[in-house]
């Protein structure tokens, strides 16, 4: 009765679908592309032999997969593995990240019919669902069509906990149907049981693998000429809606030192000219990556709009402050500058990775800030004190690297588990 109920709300919203797209075009062409296959509309032709399924919803899952990705292809190199995504950004990435060696497609919509027209024309052998991507009508249509899914890199804040336990006759039996759990943290595995999963296992986070990619270091060093070698940085990584205007607003209020630059890389492309016309509206000096201009040394601000940079952002950073911590929306990864050695300030909320910004910045790899005053504080006085940010940098490092090991674990626990087989039937998929 539940997921009835669910699958009427989608079915009233349906008619609204195209209009959302063509509206979300107007600024990401990518949301214009292949939209038949967001209803179940597949018309190339499906590749022959065994389909392995990652779903991964948008950037950050995308490139967090890209370890298990590599070892299904090491370890299956016959099958075919399918990459879906919700985002445009996160087809993108995934484009940029693995080319020809996948095939990509948009997740549909959470309709029978548009799962039942996925389900039969790829007919994968197994699905891998990345951190918190769940689907009532695509689990309950996997399970009819004894399709395995695993929840894999699985994460469960508190506030998500208590939203799907608000909906427990809907998200109940779909937790249920799910042949495993490999969660991130205790804490996270313990929500998902309470929640009704089980086979749940903790393997970590498969964030700590993903490699750092020469290239991405290469641009990150030619960028830093183009800044300026002498000019320290301040990274604002993946800020989100309402951020960038407090950051703007604090800086006038206590300036960085004066050969400072503030590199600044909204969280989402569609708000690239919105930020834009924000800097313009304040008067502040500043040019957008993508215009390829030189950064003078009157430059105050650097707008990041390109896609898929992020890490050569990072490799230019003195200091970075990871976006949609100071505002309740949850953090975003604070990995990837860690990984680099980058010392790391986040605001009060990160509910969306606690435990790993917990353990940061008890290893001294980062520090939490209260508010945007003491985010320009804490920047200020970091980029004037070389040796706080040296011994950032090597408690970051060392932090990075006791807690590599995520894909391993991973795959001790799924390895034995993809029992697929060559015939894409689904019947070598059954078992435990």
């Amino acid at each position: 009765m539940a997921r009835a109920l669910y699958t009427l709300l989608w079915w009233l919203a349906l008619p609204l679908v195209p209009l959302r797209l063509a509206w979300r075009g107007r600024r990401e062409s990518g949301y214009l592309r292949a939209i038949g296959e967001r209803f179940g509309h597949f018309p190339a032709a499906r590749p022959a032999g065994t389909v392995l399924w990652v779903h991964a919803v948008s950037v950050g899952e995308v490139r967090a997969a890209a370890p298990l990705i590599e070892r299904l292809a090491r370890e299956h190199p016959d099958a075919t593995i399918l990459l879906t995504c919700m985002t445009a950004a996160g087809r993108e990435t995934a484009a940029a990240l693995y080319g020809e060696r996948v095939a990509t497609a948009w997740l549909p919509y959470d309709v029978p019919f548009a799962v039942r027209g996925f389900l039969r024309h790829w007919t994968p052998a197994v699905g891998l669902l990345m951190e918190t991507e769940l689907w009532p009508n695509l689990v309950h249509a996997c399970r009819e069509r004894g399709v395995p899914l695993f929840l894999v890199n699985a994460r469960m804040s508190v506030k998500s906990a208590a939203g799907y336990a608000r909906v427990a006759a809907l998200s109940r039996p779909m937790l249920a149907a799910l042949r495993g759990v490999a969660a991130q943290t205790d804490a996270d595995a313990q929500r998902l049981r309470e929640l009704g999963a089980a086979q749940v296992a903790v393997t970590g986070n498969l964030k700590f693998d993903v490699a750092i990619p020469d290239a991405m270091r290469v641009r990150g060093a030619q960028l830093r000429e183009r800044f300026g070698r002498d000019r320290r940085v301040f990274l604002c990584a993946s800020t989100r809606e309402g951020e960038e205007a407090l950051l703007l607003d604090a800086l006038e209020r206590r300036p960085l030192p004066d050969d400072a630059l503030v590199v600044l890389v909204p969280r989402h492309p569609q708000r690239f000219d919105e930020i834009h016309d924000l800097l313009r509206a304040r008067g502040v000096a500043s040019v957008r990556r993508s215009g390829d201009v030189p950064v003078g040394p009157g430059t105050r601000v650097v707008l990041g709009d390109s896609m898929g940079e992020m890490l050569a952002y990072c490799a230019t950073a003195d200091v970075a402050f990871v976006g949609g911590s100071l505002l309740p929306l949850g953090g975003q990864n604070l990995i990837e500058p860690i990984a680099l050695g980058v010392p790391v300030l986040v605001g009060p909320h990160t509910f969306n990775f606690a435990e790993a910004t917990a353990q940061a910045v008890a290893a001294g790899a980062a520090r939490r800030v209260a508010d945007v005053d003491a985010l320009v504080a804490q920047a200020a006085e970091l980029l004037g004190d070389a040796g706080a940010r040296s011994r950032m940098h090597d408690a970051a490092l060392a932090f990075h690297t006791r807690h590599r090991g995520a894909a391993e674990r991973l795959w001790a626990w799924l390895g034995p588990r993809l029992q697929t087989g060559s015939d894409p039937s689904h019947s070598a998929g059954r078992g435990k």
